[in-house]
């Protein structure tokens, strides 16, 4: 099968996406597929080879390692030659178009929006994930909230909250602490902090500025960390995040040997069951399809409480859904091809 890797972008998420795409790219090519890696934004910029050539080209293995910051954003944009406001790179559309599908190894807005995916299903190109509009809700955390809200599952009380710099005074006022502090359509807890005092509530709401003034003030909730993959048709295991220090942010996602990560979680099998119900409510309400992950809080009494979910997971050496199913016997190879399997059928509806 002739595969297209989409990765890097233009969000705070970029280098998570190429460590993906690489991930991604090597493991296909091990399982005997044609497969072309390429920065969505970068496109073929700098390249001398035919379009064909690239479905053998070499993966540059510095895109594997994730580093400790978020990428700077206006010097990337400032360092393509064209200049050109497109989201796509010279020659990216044209390589999507022989590809027998694009894999969407991109994270955060550029790619989990549902924009990308619109682009691509108005041109008749099949990609994996979920599909435009449910994309562009799930990234949504506040819209997410309000659908799930009567289905049963439980979600921290929350609001949504857009400001200016003017108003942060007023809103750590009237804010009940502890409190966490989210972006309103970020990942990978880019600009996610836990404010226990009116000080750190009022500099993480100005760092917020910095993603557009749009945050979610969601109700701090106490206890573990849970997160479980959905793929359809398969029964994969919730998996437990501890923090060596702090709280599961961005350094900590994907800095090798920050994080212990258990899997099976060693919770209760009701426990599971819960979250794998709970899970699955949020999936097919949001009208997700082949695979996401979601995230929860479960207390002492074995309450999960949803956080959010996320479309495109990431598929780094830290990630938590190649582990996920890895404890059930699908390595990361086979795990990918589900994956295009499965969107292909999506596709075809």
């Amino acid at each position: 099968m002739k595969i297209v890797v989409l990765a890097g972008g233009l969000s705070g998420e970029r280098n998570v996406s190429l460590s993906s795409g690489v991930m991604v790219t090597q493991a296909l090519r091990g399982r005997g597929h044609q497969v072309a890696l390429v920065d969505l934004f970068f496109g073929l910029e700098g390249y001398e080879g035919s379009l064909e050539s690239r479905f053998s080209a070499p993966v540059p293995e510095s895109w594997k390692r994730v580093s400790r910051q978020a990428p700077d954003l206006k010097a990337i944009r400032a360092s393509r030659k064209d200049q050109s406001k497109s989201v796509f790179g010279p020659g990216v559309l044209e390589l999507c178009r022989m590809a027998d599908i694009v894999y969407l190894a991109l994270h955060g807005d550029c790619g989990e929006n549902g924009s990308l995916q619109a682009a691509l299903d108005l041109m008749g190109i099949p990609y994996t994930g979920s599909g435009s509009f449910p994309s562009a809700i799930a990234m949504d955390k506040d819209l997410t909230k309000r659908l799930i809200a009567d289905t049963g599952v439980r979600t921290p009380a929350w609001r949504k909250v857009v400001y200016t710099g003017e108003q942060i005074p007023a809103l750590v006022a009237e804010t009940a602490l502890p409190v966490v502090v989210k972006p309103l359509d970020s990942g990978s807890s880019i600009g996610v902090s836990i404010a226990k005092t009116g000080e750190e509530l009022s500099a993480a709401l100005t760092d917020c500025l910095n993603y557009g003034g749009k945050v979610v003030l969601e109700q701090y909730v106490q206890g573990r960390e849970i997160q479980m993959a959905y793929l359809e048709g398969y029964q994969l295991p919730s998996i437990e995040i501890i923090p060596k220090q702090g709280f599961y942010d961005y350094e900590n996602k994907y800095q090798p040997g920050a994080t212990v990560e258990i899997t099976p979680s060693p919770i209760p099998a009701e426990w599971e069951a819960e979250i794998a119900k709970a899970t699955e409510t949020v999936f097919h309400t949001l009208g997700l399809a082949v695979y996401a992950r979601a995230d929860f809080i479960v207390t002492e009494d074995g309450t999960p409480w949803f956080l959010e979910i996320n479309t495109l997971p990431g598929m780094t050496p830290t990630s938590l859904v190649p582990q996920e199913a890895a404890a059930v016997g699908i390595d990361y190879g086979r795990l990918c091809e589900i994956v295009i399997e499965k969107s292909l059928k999506a596709r075809e509806g």
